[in-house]
């Protein structure tokens, strides 16, 4: 089977460590909302921000999904960065929005967004089906082909 080249970037990124840190997003976003507590929110939309717009090789959770992956001895397997870094980004902008929904006291609003966030990780946590990778083939990639 031919490996997709992501025409962006050529840099690689562990599939398992991504997956890890969804299970890690969807904890908080739901430890928030538990323990009524926009600490959560925060450290999530940092650690999205960490992730999405600088060079940093960890944010605070993939560090940890690292070490976890790496303890538990998942299998690597490597995948283009460009999508996830998008996603990242997605997650950013989402998290942001729910957090400040939050400490609006809109709690239903906050939780609807939260829950299709939610909704997002666990596919890419169960399926490795990530929605930010496919909003970015189809609208970022169709402007950086020749």
């Amino acid at each position: 089977m031919k490996q997709i080249i992501c025409p962006i970037s050529n840099e690689k990124i562990d599939e398992g460590i991504t997956r890890t840190n969804a299970l890690f997003g969807i904890i908080l976003l739901l430890s928030a909302f538990v323990f009524n507590s926009s600490l959560f929110l925060i450290l999530l939309a940092a650690d999205f921000f960490i992730r999405a717009f600088t060079k940093l090789k960890h944010s605070p959770i993939s560090y940890a999904s690292h070490l976890l992956t790496n303890a538990i001895g998942f299998s690597k397997k490597n995948i283009n960065k460009a999508p996830k870094v998008f996603a990242a980004r997605l997650g950013f902008v989402m998290t942001s929005i729910i957090a400040v929904l939050f400490l609006s006291g809109l709690n239903t609003t906050a939780l609807v967004v939260a829950s299709i966030l939610v909704f997002f990780a666990s596919l890419e946590f169960a399926l490795a089906v990530c929605v930010g990778c496919i909003i970015y083939t189809y609208m970022v990639l169709p402007f950086y082909k020749k």
